[in-house]
């Protein structure tokens, strides 16, 4: 595809720019190793270096972490049903997606770290594997890719799309490129009508946003899950359980403090404990030994012993499980400034939820979910121990934010089709 001097500029210097900056690249993984070890692992395929060939893949899907994974769930496992013999590349960005697609899909499926975004890696990437059909989870726009997918007539989706009011604001600064790079796209499935105004804003055409809805709402709950609740409860005994999941470091104090102070009423209370990122796995764990508290891990003790008071989900792709194992769920990255994380799974499973006031990413969810009468907000620590002790206290208040987030998840699915429907004309072999 032709560009013109403005795109040939632009291109050039965010370019020259990132080559400038690929030393950084090198420091973050050394950094990131240090805390989380698989960043040392595999970085011939962060600068798109492959060994051996591979038969043209047919759809590549790049979803960038395990949320993203999760949500692509739905299209994936439909597509695969329908087109068996098509073939798939998955390409994640951080380790705990890696593992999450990994144990999703096995060998039934390509995957590789996606690429940086440099232009010789990008070009090695898309020569490797050709694509037909790119499929880009959410807000995924790195320019290089996206205007490499272009370059070689890839048509492009961008699928359950997010555009937060904050992120828009921060792609102002890089205006004249991110325009060009979202008009690259054939369509973007928009979340939210006030996400696809928000893309348009960034300037996309119009004629390109579908408001698909949100893919989370089609989330599956888990095969098997009342055997699950069950065993749980064989284990750990009838008592009240809460869980806290998704909590960023800066949130760690907060659930201490919280299951002190709630321990003081229920003596026998148990926490589930699953931080976002697994580096935090044995930290949360050494704080919790160190608040004196009897503390197991889902890899070694596999459940919750009778006499623990706080047990660790230290696996990927059991949380939803987990939250049904819990009478209140805590969603955390939201009394921190990080923007909330997904909280369709425990209203899935009929579990009444707690968050804190930071919920920029989900602002659409989160607000259906008060209105519902399916959500708590807490706004600092005091006022998620002051939440989760009040459901603990109102069984009858469980029931109804129980119902009312099963009703809501319910009426909101249809995403799926709509994704569907959009990507058809593309689908290779059609």
């Amino acid at each position: 595809m032709r560009m013109d001097l403005t795109e040939r500029f632009l291109r050039g210097l965010y370019s020259a720019v990132l080559y400038v900056l690929t030393p950084v690249t090198v420091y973050h993984l050394i950094w990131r190793g240090f805390r989380f070890r698989e960043y040392f692992q595999r970085w011939d395929e962060r600068y798109a270096s492959y060994a051996q060939p591979v038969p043209r893949i047919d759809i590549w899907l790049h979803a960038v972490s395990v949320g993203e994974v999760n949500a692509a769930i739905p299209v994936v496992e439909a597509l695969r049903r329908a087109h068996p013999q098509l073939r798939w590349l998955v390409t994640t960005i951080t380790p705990t997606g890696s593992e999450r697609a990994r144990a999703l899909w096995g060998e039934g499926i390509e995957h590789v770290y996606a690429p940086y975004d440099l232009p010789g890696a990008v070009s090695r990437f898309l020569q490797h594997y050709q694509p037909r059909l790119a499929l880009v989870m959410e807000t995924e726009l790195w320019p290089n890719l996206l205007f490499g997918c272009s370059d070689r007539d890839i048509p492009t989706y961008l699928l359950n799309a997010r555009l937060s009011a904050r992120s828009l604001r921060g792609y102002r600064a890089l205006a004249p490129l991110i325009a060009r790079v979202v008009r690259t796209v054939k369509r973007i499935g928009a979340q939210s009508a006030q996400d696809g105004k928000r893309f348009v804003a960034l300037g996309a055409a119009s004629s390109s946003i579908i408001d698909t809805g949100n893919l989370k709402f089609d989330i599956a709950v888990p095969e098997g899950l009342q055997g699950f609740v069950d065993a749980f409860a064989r284990h750990a005994g009838a008592r009240p359980v809460w869980i806290a999941a998704s909590t960023h470091e800066d949130e760690e104090a907060a659930v201490i403090a919280a299951h002190r102070s709630l321990r003081e009423r229920w003596p026998d209370l148990l926490l589930l404990w699953a931080p976002r990122h697994p580096e935090r796995f044995p930290k949360v764990a050494e704080q919790a030994q160190a608040a004196g508290w009897n503390v197991s891990l889902r890899r070694k003790a596999t459940w919750p012993g009778q006499h623990d008071d706080v047990f660790v989900i230290d696996t990927l792709g059991e949380l939803m499980s987990f939250y049904a194992c819990a009478q209140v769920a805590f969603v955390g990255g939201s009394l921190q400034p990080v923007g909330g994380h997904n909280l369709l799974e425990p209203a899935a499973v009929g579990t009444a939820m707690v968050t804190g006031p930071h919920l920029h990413n989900f602002t659409e969810i989160s607000r259906r979910l008060q209105e519902s009468g399916a959500l708590l907000i807490a706004d600092d620590a005091e006022g998620l121990r002051e939440a989760v002790g009040r459901l603990l206290a109102d069984a009858q208040a469980r029931a109804r934010m129980e119902s009312a987030g099963r009703t809501l998840v319910e009426q909101g699915r249809g995403a799926l089709a709509r994704t569907l429907e959009m990507i058809g004309p593309d689908l290779p072999g059609r």
